[in-house]
């Protein structure tokens, strides 16, 4: 028995068969209060963050003008800013009409690289739209450069 003793660990009972009712009930109290603390900070805490994503995406939404991003809106974007690059509109940012062929070539075949990922990949009408605005610029592109 003494060679058992000397192995330098002790063994704990961690059933709690030796407590009485009395001592079972106050641990079952501590953690359930504990618990009871956690779940509430955790709430406060969420719902903390909460309000504060609500207020920041309220704020977002009073300062951005624009509307949602939908994928014929990015399309009609992108189409926007080559025309302006033709000269067919005005810049927005100056009011100037000013020609940069070197963009909208860049742009169209920006446009036709996103065309040939997407087909068969749309709705019928994000594909009318796409080929009658890639072809409208293809068009105007092919006029400019002469």
């Amino acid at each position: 028995m003494a060679e058992d003793e000397d192995k330098g660990y002790t063994v704990e009972d961690r059933r709690y068969l030796h407590m009485s009712e009395a001592e079972k009930a106050k641990l079952r109290e501590q953690a359930g209060s504990e618990e009871t603390a956690k779940a509430t900070a955790a709430k406060d805490a969420f719902q903390e963050a909460s309000q504060k994503a609500e207020a920041k995406a309220d704020k977002t939404a009073q300062a951005s003008p624009f509307p949602g991003v939908s994928f014929s809106s990015f399309i009609f974007s992108l189409s926007s800013s080559a025309f302006v690059g033709l000269g067919a509109i005005p810049d927005p940012n100056t009011g100037k009409v000013e020609k940069n062929l070197s963009l909208v070539k860049q742009t169209i075949d920006l446009l036709g690289v996103l065309r040939d990922k997407t087909r068969n990949n749309l709705t019928q009408e994000e594909e009318t739209l796409f080929d009658h605005l890639l072809y409208d610029l293809r068009m105007s592109y092919v006029r400019e450069v002469g």
